[in-house]
């Protein structure tokens, strides 16, 4: 892990009285400060609902400040499981978990946490629609019915099976008791559970809110921030929820500012306006270290940025043609030019956190400019135009990126061209023609069913949205998803990598993500390895 590290306390002793800036102060609200922070977008779809926000945003807002689940990442650690909202857990069966709930949890409406509200939080009223399980059928299934219809967006359902593709039901075995019944084997329902969706909400304010929108703009969680403030594509207020079940928040409010410039976000940070900038690119690193007073934290994490490419496309329906694309470009060369080497060229699509299934020898296509060639020749490229979708620099550094890669591309012979886009539904619009996006793969936890499936398998969404599909790769996937034997599960793995990035190429992986934040140097905080801002007791001291 790359680290950038904090400044120590000896260089803050030549700043000025007038340069040390200090924590803000809520008025008439006690003690705690209360922080803003200045980040380039708050959610993609101007909600605060976890199925509906699967986005490296969203996880900023929502990790671990107001979404938890029964078991929680481990943010400032080695993102793996710890006891959350559930204080123990264990096997029935390679189809069933049974978890033991915490008591005296409460909601931020007073309510207490009890398997009734977890039965909801992974019923079909809440995600799943009208889907069935892979290979069964629903059981336990809640005859509760919401006193207010409500209508989930299309997008929910087909994101709760891309995590929980075979989930059957859940079970109160008791008041705080539950039972999680698969509808085929599944070793990785523990890691399921900390994932980014399988959070808790309650029961009775789904039930009281007049819409769907009303209750994703401002839902009822257990977390130790609650939501004051929520203007769309503006501002998001968290505020302290006392009761909270891990001890006092030791802020009074968050305050998430959209704020889409890099400079705007530098200058306001060292203006005094935001006592932290998020998504620094390195070329900023440092210009915030020089200044009195400020600092930057930050790491590379478990995310890859990567290329998708859509068969739909004429052009990109031939194979060679995208493997010529994937050997086109010198990656290292990227990293080295736009990230000082503050990230590296990973190992393809996997992260070494998997552990025993971490595919020793695996690496991304080399940069081979003649290769590349030969393979576009083979394929009759007569230089047809292949459309880029970019967007600007929601990604740090996306721009440069996309405008390097296009000119080496056309080294080769390449013909592509960059179309600016606005936003992801336009990313995503099905009219015109597709041809490469760019896009981020994380895994959400120690297995590859957490990335490379969860992504680009039968349920993910790219063959949601039909950019690609392949037989044998979703057979991996299966395989990966049901099996038991972990031999047979990497072996399935390894396949899936040499199908996706090398024999039929879905994707490029381009570099590891890197996250890096500005901050004023007198806030007692660290930033974890991931999107995530952890702002909970044993992360701030006063």
């Amino acid at each position: 892990m790359l680290l950038i590290n904090r400044r120590g306390a000896l260089g803050l002793i030549g700043a000025t009285a007038g340069s040390m800036i200090l924590p803000r102060f809520a008025v008439g609200q006690g003690t705690r400060p209360s922080v803003t922070i200045a980040v380039q977008k708050i959610t993609i779809n101007n909600t605060l609902d976890v199925w509906n926000e699967q986005s490296n945003v969203g996880e900023r807002v929502f990790f671990p400040n107001l979404w938890e689940g029964l078991i929680l990442r481990n943010w400032m650690g080695d993102q793996g499981p710890v006891p959350g909202l559930a204080t123990e857990w264990k096997r029935i069966d390679d189809k069933t978990l049974e978890l033991k709930l915490r008591q005296g949890v409460k909601f931020h409406n007073g309510d207490e946490l009890t398997a009734d509200d977890v039965v909801f939080s992974f019923s079909a009223q809440r995600v799943f629609g009208d889907t069935q399980p892979a290979g069964g059928k629903t059981v336990f299934e809640d005859e509760h019915k919401p006193a207010t219809a409500k209508e989930l967006p299309a997008v929910v359902p087909g994101t709760g099976r891309r995590l929980w593709p075979a989930l059957a039901g859940v079970e109160a075995v008791d008041k705080y008791t539950v039972r999680f019944h698969n509808a085929t084997p599944d070793v990785t329902i523990e890691g399921r559970l900390y994932a980014f969706g399988s959070q808790i909400a309650n029961r009775r304010a789904w039930d009281e809110a007049p819409t769907y929108m009303d209750w994703a703009r401002k839902p009822i969680t257990t977390g130790p921030y609650r939501v004051g403030e929520h203007k769309p594509d503006v501002s998001l207020t968290l505020v302290a929820f006392d009761d909270y079940w891990g001890g006092r928040p030791p802020l009074e409010q968050i305050r998430f500012v959209e704020v889409p410039e890099v400079s705007s976000r530098v200058n306001g940070l060292l203006s005094g306006e935001y006592d932290f900038a998020c998504d620094l690119p390195p070329d900023q690193i440092a210009a915030v270290q020089a200044a009195p007073g400020y600092e930057v934290q930050g790491s590379t994490i478990h995310n890859h940025r990567i290329s998708v490419f859509n068969v739909q496309n004429p052009t990109l329906q031939d194979p060679l043609v995208r493997r010529a694309m994937t050997h086109s470009v010198d990656r290292q060369a990227i990293v080295d030019a736009l990230w000082a080497g503050q990230t590296t060229v990973p190992a393809g699509l996997q992260f070494p956190f998997y552990g025993d299934m971490f595919v020793e020898g695996w690496a991304v296509p080399e940069y081979d400019p003649q290769l590349a060639k030969d393979l576009l020749k083979q394929a009759n490229y007569k230089g047809d135009a292949i459309p880029f979708r970019l967007l600007n620099n929601y990604y740090t550094n996306q721009t440069a990126n996309g405008q390097i890669m296009v000119e080496m591309w056309k080294q080769v012979g390449l013909n592509v061209e960059i179309e600016m886009k606005e936003n992801w539904g336009q990313i995503h619009d099905p009219s015109g023609v597709k041809g490469v996006r760019d896009w981020s793969a994380g895994a959400a936890f120690s297995d590859p069913v957490s990335s490379i499936v969860a992504q680009f398998g039968p349920n993910g969404e790219v063959q949601q949205k039909k950019d690609w599909s392949n037989a044998e790769a979703n057979q991996m996937s299966q395989i990966l998803e049901t099996e038991t034997d972990q031999a047979k599960r990497k072996k399935a793995f390894a396949r899936m990598l040499e199908i996706c990035e090398r024999e039929d190429p879905v994707y490029q992986v381009l570099h590891q993500n890197a996250v890096f934040t500005g901050m004023k140097s007198s806030l007692k905080w660290k930033a974890a390895p991931a999107f995530a801002m952890d702002f909970r007791a044993a992360n701030w001291s006063s």
